[in-house]
């Protein structure tokens, strides 16, 4: 079963609007989780236009003592802010993402011929503090191999450009280059996350075309579908369409 780790992001910027407690990203996670979410993602940012240090912390709390089979995923840059998280609540999973202090969402997978000496201690630090390690890349074969070298455990295949693609009708034009790098990433001993712009219609397509992905990680998308559904049914219908992706590469092999 591929797992769904829902992202919180989008709700935590709703309830910084105000001065208020609500939408509140706790009872969100909560919610999810009862629908049958395998897990909790979330990206704090050096601005705190989203989710806060308070959180972070709440989170990690909660999902430990109430949830301890889920996992929870954090998000971020190691060159920023994210250590410091890690080193506090110690996540089942971590995702080294390369964004800079401004960005208005990830959008670049890592360029790991440049950053790889400045990321190989950061994996191993994270490793040390029992973090599962996932780095953002780019749907490239070539640089699988070296995510593994560098040490990480999985890699997140970033989705944007399949997302567009799949909307503009030419999806099938880039599914064989997210299929080779995840061929690329399972032979090189990764596991296979994937995650941006995913959505109710592109996701199972996704899945039955890209071989081993372990989780994605869905938020911006959910929670839209959240506002018509409501959290708890959104997450069903994402998870029907994970089952029907897989039963439909179970019945092709």
């Amino acid at each position: 079963m591929v797992s769904l780790s829902v992202n919180l992001n989008k709700v935590a910027l709703l309830r910084n609007a105000r001065a208020l407690d609500i939408p509140s990203p706790l009872q969100a996670a909560c919610w999810a989780l009862e629908a049958g979410a395998d897990g909790i993602t979330i990206h704090p940012r050096p601005d705190e236009r989203h989710i806060r240090p308070s959180d972070v912390s709440e989170l990690a709390a909660y999902l430990k003592s109430s949830w301890p089979a889920a996992e929870l995923n954090i998000e971020g840059n190691p060159l920023h802010q994210l250590m410091d998280h890690l080193n506090a609540v110690r996540p089942r999973q971590c995702t080294f993402v390369p964004d800079e202090v401004g960005a208005s969402t990830s959008d670049h997978g890592w360029d790991l011929e440049h950053d790889g000496a400045r990321l190989r201690p950061l994996i191993a630090r994270a490793q040390q503090w029992g973090c599962r390690v996932s780095l953002f890349v780019d749907a490239d074969e070539s640089k699988m191999a070296l995510a593994r070298a560098l040490g990480a455990d999985r890699v997140e295949l970033y989705t944007e450009p399949y997302a567009r693609a799949f909307s503009d009708g030419r999806r099938d034009a880039v599914l064989p280059r997210y299929r080779a790098a995840a061929e690329a990433a399972l032979r090189a001993g990764l596991g296979v996350n994937a995650g941006h712009d995913l959505n109710l219609h592109n996701l199972a397509p996704f899945l039955t075309a890209v071989p081993g992905v372990l989780e994605v990680s869905i938020g911006h998308a959910l929670i839209a579908d959240a506002l018509q559904y409501g959290i708890g049914y959104s997450v069903g219908l994402y998870l029907a369409q994970i089952r029907g992706a897989q039963s439909m590469s179970r019945e092709r092999v």
